[in-house]
């Protein structure tokens, strides 16, 4: 890995069991040794952001999808995290904003929640009903 933002910007990322197997089956299609890493050009070797990045814009146009920026997936994995992930049993599984923003290697939630998470008021449809002014 190389130099980070931060003293604080290098951290352990926790994974499930669905992200560790992608990631597993990922090492054994493009294998290239131990200390190669996860992402990596086509001889094994550290990508450049800016090739990542064109090789990511590549994926989504000939996919047919809106052209985002692949810092939106951090801020969709944060906005997932605090409204809620339906899990397969039906139940919604979410986190606080202060976990997250932990996550996120934030040191307040408030940055996570004035600038990662928009907030799903679909839920507030409703909420007032029954109250009388």
């Amino acid at each position: 890995m190389g130099k980070t933002k931060s003293a604080t910007s290098k951290r352990t990322v926790p994974l499930n069991s669905t992200a560790i197997a992608m990631i597993e089956d990922l090492r054994k299609e493009c294998y290239f040794g131990e200390k190669t890493p996860l992402v990596s050009d086509e001889n094994g070797g550290f990508t450049k952001p800016v090739n990542l990045r064109k090789r990511y814009y590549r994926i989504l146009k000939a996919a047919k999808i809106e052209q985002k920026g692949l810092h939106s997936f951090r801020h969709t994995f944060a906005t997932n995290l605090v409204n809620g992930i339906k899990q397969p049993d039906g139940s919604i599984k979410s986190l606080t904003p202060k976990q997250v923003a932990d996550l996120l290697g934030h040191s307040t939630s408030q940055i996570t929640e004035l600038y990662y998470v928009k907030k799903d008021t679909s839920r507030l449809c409703g909420i007032t009903d029954g109250f009388e002014i």
